[in-house]
């Protein structure tokens, strides 16, 4: 084989006796390893130990990407221990996991991968399971991944005690198109699993060093310099597009240079699985939906359905068995059979259809949102590859006189969805109908890896045998282009190339010459685009921003910290980026006189933590005041709160409103940042009186509400609560009443930790006075000091929907269990919005994954009608947003139910909307929004 260059990094470890690759993948795990203490290496296979369905530990090629927790109860949990476990575990991965799971759903986690490069979620927060047991563990895509890697290490030390994994070479594979944040959180889960060196290869990479690897010795012969080598990886979550040049050396050798990746496409075999399984809904149920149970056996065994049908010699039907759901059916089970031709088509026609090559995706929602994953718009697989090979048609000049330049030459399958035939021979097809117009004798060359669920691991160690010179190397730069926007004179936004495509790991970082004016002390954020397709930008150049082309990343920001704590300054600062050894990007913040820089971290939380999408800035664009306002209203407050003030805080919002001809109601989010800003440097000014304090916070809170929708807004809520968090100066009833509210109106931005923090004291209370009330016997303590503070603590808990799902279904119980007792009358009103907001259907700004189960939804709609009055506005609220429709299976409450609360609604008079809302589904308009978030929100923020 001809050799590669020896690698620079530093991360390479030539002493070490292993090079190991690992692919995690979305279905399935695989290792990959070379022993380099032999004289002829080569790639072998690390069969995994891990416990099977009937409780032994037995070795496999292969780890299935699913963990399980079996309930506490059932024993389960005792057989969970391995050869190398020093205590018994709760959980369990692999086969044993996969099949238990299959009968447990709430309990079982898979594609985990997906999760950590879904862009909408706070990949770090507990989210899985998605629709998990309420008594389940709730866990992060980073931390199942890392239990994945983990297992895999502690098999691999268990068998190689004196070669322990952390300290080998190891190769970790992710897809192409996995987005940098994703990037890092792949290292990040590999730390936590106790592999704290490793290096990332991208999948399609590392199936084509997998093949070169196999053909060492004659790969030469199959492809030529001139050629372009289509890489289509799909497996179980993603598919993946990468386009490979051969190039001539200058040493007569050939050159592989990867030019090309393709978008993020959440589309795979889980699609082919889903598809399949509506399908299956349909002929069972007609216009209706199978019960969630039954859905969650469903999908699995469709998943095996496809695997069967879709082989060569595949049977010709296929018997599918679903549990019951009710008395009403037969033998308490449905079944039905399917044709292997009428899957096939279903399959076939659906994700691989007969495309134009001028046609483009469709960009509509997705069918299967309720599931949680972004998933691809179109699930016209052919249609992506068309789109992907025509923007990369000018990328290379063709060498062979061809004039299709966007036609590939060769082309390599990889990933679990290629493991069918059928599937190979339409996309085959798809390609020559494409370009055969110049040369009807046409058809791609095809490479064939022999196992394609191992290829990817196998190809991730021969890459780290080329990290060590010994191979052939794909020139692989970076992929795409990176931008920071830029506003202009004339206040448009253009994009300036950070870092462009083409530069390798580990090289120079590239400063940009351009000087920005920050403030220290306070967050600076950068809006940040990347571009699959425009490879060619110059970095330190401007760009106009096109949608299609450029597409938003979450921000990179940071908070410039000086010497001196309190210190704020203004410093000239240039932005530098460099491409890791490792394969990540890292952006830094420099000082231009001086030596201090600040390195800039992807603010994923703030753009992505609640399923919103990256931040768009529409609460700045809802309203900008001018700076005579700004002026006006911070010499209004400073009046106030400043040193040299001497004004009273009564009436002190309605002096703003009068000052600046501007209703409270009106004041746009840029306006009610401002105030905040000022009431933060004044913090001191509360200290006068308790009237003082009680307007700062009350002030404060309306300023931030609803603690997201502005960029840095959880910075800051990060700022309020270390100014007022347990550090109220006076202890007045009114002072603590405004606290609560004050924590209500910003609870969308306050953390899960920080939320269990602020509310944990009050719920501790609230137990002891239920169980008071429920016994009978004794005196609860109080936890407030009047009706008004009870009724603010009880919406102050209501909004706070990151609190886990036990905690938030207990405390809806027991304000039901209040609701009808008449020491409580005087908060009536404040408990049944509370029971509203907590079931809801729809959260504000919780993920999906948050809202209660639909029986105990059920059970409280049946609670609410039997003791509340239907006639009243709260409790058609509460009413609307416990059996609101969303056509997720795992949220809706049952047709029965929801044609109840109709006709009670009805006949109570309640505003058509929210039948509407109840019957058909749809979104809130804004003042059902403001009923819903407990006032009014900000001009231009909205909720669903």
């Amino acid at each position: 084989m001809t050799a590669a260059p020896k690698s620079n990094s530093t991360e390479a470890n030539d002493r070490s006796r292993y090079v190991v690759g690992i692919d995690l993948g979305t279905t399935n795990s695989a290792v990959g390893f070379v022993d380099t203490s032999q004289d002829e290496w080569q790639i072998q296979t690390f069969a995994i130990p891990q416990l099977v369905a009937n409780g032994e530990v037995e070795s496999r090629q292969t780890l299935p990407s699913f963990h399980f927790q079996p309930p506490e109860t059932d024993g389960t949990a005792s057989a969970l221990k391995l050869p190398w476990s020093r205590k018994e575990p709760n959980f369990g991965v692999g086969v044993f996991a996969r099949e238990f799971g299959r009968a447990n759903p709430g309990r079982m986690i898979e594609s985990a991968k997906s999760w950590l490069c879904h862009s909408g979620v706070d990949r770090r927060a507990a989210l899985l399971p998605w629709h998990g047991a309420a008594d389940a563990e709730s866990l992060s895509p980073v931390d199942v991944s890392s239990r994945y890697l983990q297992h895999i290490r502690s098999a691999w030390d268990h068998l190689h005690p004196d070669e322990p994994l952390a300290q080998q070479d190891v190769v970790i594979t992710i897809p192409a198109s996995f987005d940098e944040v994703a990037r890092e959180l792949t290292v990040a889960a590999a730390r936590s699993a106790g592999l704290p060196r490793i290096v990332l290869i991208e999948e399609p990479q590392a199936a084509f060093y997998s093949w070169v690897n196999a053909h060492r010795d004659n790969w030469e012969q199959h492809v030529v310099p001139g050629q372009k080598i289509l890489v289509c990886d799909i497996g179980g979550g993603t598919s993946d597009f990468t386009l490979i040049h051969v190039r001539p050396g200058d040493d007569g050798k050939v050159r592989f240079h990867r030019i090309a990746v393709g978008n993020h496409l959440m589309l795979g075999g889980d699609n082919l699985d889903l598809a399949l399984a509506r399908h299956v809904e349909r002929l069972l149920m007609g216009d209706g939906k199978l019960q969630p149970r039954q859905w969650s056996v469903l999908v699995p065994t469709c998943r095996h359905v496809k695997e069967t049908l879709l082989q060569e010699d595949a049977p010709q039907e296929f018997t599918i068995a679903l549990p019951g759901s009710g008395s009403k059916l037969i033998g308490g089970g449905l079944q039905l059979t399917v044709r292997r031709d009428e899957v096939v088509q279903l399959l076939v026609d659906g994700f691989l259809p007969a495309a134009n090559f001028d046609e483009k995706p469709q960009n509509r929602q997705s069918g299967f949102q309720e599931f949680g994953l972004p998933y691809a718009a179109d699930a016209a697989i052919t249609k992506y590859l068309a789109a992907f090979l025509k923007s990369h048609a000018d990328d290379i000049v063709s060498t062979d006189g061809v004039a299709d330049s966007a036609r590939p030459d060769v082309v390599l399958f990889n990933g679990g969805f290629f493991a069918s035939s059928i599937l190979q021979a339409r996309l085959i097809s798809a390609l020559t109908s494409w370009f055969r117009h110049s040369d009807e004798t046409w058809t791609p060359q095809i490479l064939q890896n022999e196992r394609l669920d191992l290829a990817v691991a196998h190809g991730a160690a021969s890459f780290g045998m080329v990290r060590r010179g010994i191979g052939v190397k794909i020139v692989a730069g970076l992929a795409r282009t990176y931008y920071v926007g830029i506003e202009g004179n004339d206040g448009q936004t253009s994009a300036l190339c950070l870092v462009p495509a083409g530069i390798e790991p580990g090289s120079e970082s590239i400063e940009i010459e351009r000087d920005f004016q920050i403030r220290t002390s306070e967050p600076v954020q950068f809006p940040i685009f990347v571009s699959g397709t425009r490879l060619t930008d110059k970095a330190g150049e401007l760009y106009e921003i096109n949608e299609e082309q450029l597409h938003a990343l979450p921000p990179i920001r940071t908070v410039l910290q000086t010497r001196k704590k309190e210190q704020t300054d203004v410093v000239t600062a240039r932005l530098s980026a460099r491409l890791t050894e490792i394969g990540t990007l890292e952006m830094w913040c420099k000082q231009v006189n001086g030596d201090r820089r600040w390195q800039l971290q992807f603010d994923v939380r703030s753009s992505t933590e609640t399923d919103r999408e990256v931040h768009t800035g529409v609460a700045e664009q809802a309203g900008i005041v001018d700076q005579s306002t700004l002026d006006s209203v911070d010499g209004i407050l400073s009046s106030v709160y400043a040193t040299s003030g001497t004004e009273k805080p009564d009436g002190l919002p309605r002096r703003i409103a009068r000052d600046i001809s501007m209703s409270r109601a009106d004041w746009p989010p840029s306006l009610l940042r401002s105030i905040w800003g000022t009431l933060i440097e004044s913090a001191t000014g509360r200290k006068r009186s308790a009237a003082h304090e009680a307007r700062w916070l009350n002030l404060l809170g309306f300023g931030l509400r609803p603690g997201f929708g502005m960029a840095a807004d959880d910075w800051r809520v990060e700022q309020t609560l270390k100014v007022t968090q347990g550090k109220l100066i006076h202890a007045s009833a009114n002072t603590r009443t405004e606290w609560r509210i004050l924590c209500r109106r910003i609870a969308g931005g306050i953390t899960r930790g920080t939320q269990h923090e602020l509310t944990s004291s009050v719920i501790a209370l609230i137990r002891q006075k239920h169980r008071q009330v429920k016994s009978g016997r004794g005196k609860g303590a109080d936890y407030a000091s009047g009706s008004h503070e009870e009724s603010e603590i009880w919406r102050m808990l209501a909004s706070m929907e990151l609190l886990d799902r036990s905690t938030r279904m207990e405390l809806g119980r027991i304000a039901l269990n209040f609701l009808p007792r008449p020491a409580f009358e005087s908060i009536r009103s404040a408990l049944i919005w509370s029971v509203g907001r907590i079931g809801a259907r729809v959260p504000v700004y919780g993920p999906l994954n948050t809202v209660l189960p639909t029986t105990e939804a059920e059970n409280w709609i049946e609670s609410l009608i039997d003791v509340a009055d239907v006639s009243d506005s709260v409790t058609q609220l509460a009413l609307m947003q416990l059996s609101r429709r969303t056509d997720d299976r795992f949220r809706d409450v049952s047709d029965d139910v929801r044609a109840a609360v109709v006709k009670e609604m009805e006949s109570a008079g309640a505003p058509d909307h929210f039948v509407t809302l109840v019957r058909d589904g749809g979104e809130l308009k804004s003042d059902e929004a403001g009923l819903v978030f407990g006032e009014s929100l900000p001009t231009g923020l909205r909720i669903q």
